[in-house]
């Protein structure tokens, strides 16, 4: 599902559920030390994931440990995200040298628990919100709104170490192209040669699912296959 959301050259491996020959490097065991069964499967899970996208990239696969936020530590010179809800995993990488950041979500496509809409949208997302449910009442936009939300912090977090609320983020969706733009209340870092003050993303409803997806591009344009070949080698050392 994701794949089908993301440009070319981003690495995509998911599944609908946890997947039995998934494995933790040592490092990782950290992670999920004294976490429930269901909590380690699904750690296990999108790593193993992770790592098939690592092969497609072709990059030596590597323990994926956490950072101060719970995001994901990459490789240098790899940007991704990583997701997991009930019946869905996935992960999303590319090289740096041609995207500046990713950010993936996956949620059930239900409405949101009562009351949480008014703690995530912005005031100008609440009439948008109305319309959209009037013209396309088969999706459930207030959960779109929190999984869309939730790609642009992973693809900002990595960029500017620094938190961006739900409120900070004000969402506008496309039904006729499957797309969102986000136009952020908070400056944002320099990507490209320019200050990121907005970004753009795709969503996708599905099988009782909802996946949203923000790409950040480097603004080089696609890698050739000889620029692929020097990413690698570099990434894959002496």
């Amino acid at each position: 599902m994701i794949g089908d959301i993301v440009p070319a050259g981003v690495a995509v491996a998911d599944s609908f559920g946890d997947l039995p020959d998934a494995r933790l490097f040592p490092e990782e065991e950290a992670g999920v030390r004294g976490a429930i069964d269901k909590r380690r499967r699904e750690y296990a899970t999108v790593r193993h994931l992770a790592r098939q996208a690592m092969k497609d990239l072709g990059i030596p696969s590597v323990a994926i440990l956490s950072g101060v936020r719970r995001e994901p530590l990459w490789p240098s010179g790899v940007v991704g995200s990583m997701t997991h809800c009930a019946g869905y995993r996935a992960a999303a990488l590319s090289f740096d040298a041609h995207h500046a950041s990713i950010g993936i979500d996956a949620e059930p496509h239900a409405p949101l628990p009562e009351g949480l809409l008014m703690k995530i949208a912005h005031p100008d997302e609440v009439p948008h919100l109305a319309q959209l449910t009037a013209a396309r009442p088969e999706v459930h936009w207030d959960r779109l709104l929190f999984s869309a939300k939730e790609a642009v912090y992973k693809a900002w977090y990595p960029l500017a170490r620094r938190w961006l609320g739900f409120q900070e983020a004000r969402l506008a969706f496309d039904p006729a192209s499957d797309g969102f733009t986000a136009e952020l209340r908070q400056v944002g870092p320099v990507v490209a040669g320019v200050p990121l003050s907005r970004m753009a993303g795709r969503w996708h409803v599905r099988g009782g699912l909802v996946v949203a997806a923000v790409t950040i591009s480097q603004g080089l344009g696609e890698p050739g296959v000889a620029e692929r070949g020097r990413q690698r080698a570099r990434l894959a050392g002496p």
